[in-house]
């Protein structure tokens, strides 16, 4: 390693990031760069550790201390070529990945982990500037021809792998753009759009076709076009919200998270909207849901100038450290605060939501929640909870965004007219570690497969299920697995 001693000398730092007043006025990313001297200090603080858990820790298999030893010795080139080795789109995951490699980082026994996540979107935008990207030219096509439907990380990854092969790819995607939740799930204040449409440029360069406004599955006769392939990469992602039937559902202003941030994102990017404008201006706005998809609408809701802003999560508050239920290097359950938290939300945990109330004319007034205890199991996991006596209550609020995770794909369309098998859970049931369905030519992979996950596991998901399909068309493949770490250029 570069500087053995680093982790000793270096704390973590993050880089600076806009002030909330002034980020809040529009949709740009707020997030700085390091200075020089910082970006060479929190890469020396990688340790020349023996066994490097980060490797385990990233879906991707990324090879975290080769490239953060090349970013201290300043080899700009050699850093973003072990990168690019593992992962399709660093530009993405290092701007929205939780980075389950930092919680596996050895140094995180004792210290803050290495600042993974960021080195990495250092790197990859150090190599943009620098013109290390630059499309590859397939010397030698194979004449085989492969469809991905979907443009979301999951099959972005498969047609770049799959091109990288040498078949002709053609991605069909049912919106106006490609990106899939890139583009319409994820806000540009976490990731802009123009990130997207530079790897898009490149990828087109490389001879892949992307076919918009087109939705595969509906009116066409699947047997027809999968005989038009010799293989289909399925990855439409798990689209299907998880839905909150309780008493007062019909009131009108309760709307599924992804529609709102939908609209916002096409308005951004000067796109139509159909259908009534979802909007948090001068609400009062209620996030039902936790996670990352509740976090991005309250920061849309405060950009969009909502009165107020409250996040409901049933479950119990996470500690803010590791516990004995929660050992180094498994992936921890912390309590997270995001930056869109740190914005303007008030958080509830343990509070469960009974019925909407509304008006007389429709329109959605307040909720009624009452505050839950859990009981937890001998490892400290919630396993039932029970309604706190007394706590019953109104809270005002004329927006409530359903936050809630995805439960599997849309079945109407594609997934029904092809004739694919599920499984128990909904998903597109696909052999194990061969991503092959129960139509021979026909390939899952990302959420549609694997149930709602990560955008770093759709990129794996697609990388391999590309690798698969490769090897079912040629008898072979020569794109690396993830399973073998230490496949990257050597300079």
């Amino acid at each position: 390693m570069g500087k053995v001693t680093g982790f000793k000398e270096y704390d973590r730092e993050l880089p600076n990031k806009i002030a909330p007043a002034e980020r809040l006025e529009n949709y740009n990313e707020f997030v700085q760069e390091y200075e020089p001297e910082k970006l060479n200090q929190q890469a020396a603080r990688c340790m020349n550790c023996g066994i490097p858990f980060c490797h385990s820790g990233c879906p991707l298999g990324n090879v975290i201390p080769e490239f953060n030893d090349a970013v201290y010795q300043g080899k700009w080139e050699e850093a973003y070529l072990i990168l690019s080795s593992t992962n399709n789109f660093p530009e993405f995951t290092g701007r929205i990945c939780p980075a389950p490699c930092e919680a596996a980082c050895v140094l995180g026994i004792n210290k803050p982990a290495v600042a993974i996540e960021e080195i990495e979107r250092h790197i990859i935008e150090i190599a943009f500037s620098k013109g290390f990207v630059k499309p590859n030219a397939t010397l030698q096509r194979s004449g085989k021809n492969v469809a991905v439907i979907g443009s979301g990380p999951a099959g972005l990854a498969a047609a770049a792998q799959m091109n990288k092969a040498g078949h002709t790819v053609t991605v069909y995607e049912r919106d106006d753009r490609p990106g899939g939740l890139l583009r319409y799930g994820i806000p540009d204040f976490k990731l802009e759009k123009s990130v997207i449409d530079r790897r898009l440029d490149v990828m087109e360069q490389e001879g892949i076709k992307f076919v918009c406004n087109t939705e595969i599955g509906v009116k066409d006769d699947m047997k027809a076009f999968i005989d038009q392939h010799d293989a289909v990469i399925m990855a439409a992602g798990s689209t299907i919200p998880r839905n909150l039937t309780i008493p007062g559902r019909d009131f009108k202003g309760i709307h599924f998270a992804m529609d709102f941030l939908k609209q916002q994102n096409k308005d951004v990017s000067n796109s139509a909207i159909p259908g009534e404008r979802i909007l948090a201006t001068g609400k009062d706005v209620v996030v039902i849901g936790g996670g990352d998809t509740g976090s991005d609408c309250v920061g849309t809701s405060n950009r969009q100038h909502a009165n107020t802003v409250k996040q409901f999560e049933l479950m119990v508050q996470p500690p803010a450290q590791r516990n004995e239920n929660m050992p180094w290097p498994t992936y921890p359950m912390l309590l997270k605060t995001t930056s869109s938290h740190e914005e303007g939300c008030e958080r509830f945990w343990g509070i469960n939501t009974k019925e909407f109330l509304g008006d007389e004319k429709g329109d959605l007034r307040a909720i009624l929640v009452s505050d839950v205890s859990w009981e937890l199991d001998s490892l400290g996991r919630p396993v039932k909870f029970n309604e706190v006596e007394g706590s019953e209550r109104e809270i005002p609020c004329q927006l409530i965004l359903l936050a809630m995770g995805f439960l599997h794909p849309q079945h109407q369309g594609l997934v029904q007219n092809t004739g694919l098998e599920l499984d128990a859970r909904g998903n597109v049931k696909a052999v194990e570690g061969q991503y092959q369905t129960n139509i021979q030519k026909v390939f899952a992979a990302g959420d549609m497969r694997r149930g709602q996950s990560l955008v770093v596991w759709a990129i794996s998901e697609g990388r391999e299920a590309a690798r698969k399909a490769d090897e079912f068309l040629m008898g072979r493949t020569s794109l690396p697995s993830k399973d073998r770490i230490n496949e990257y250029v050597s300079l």
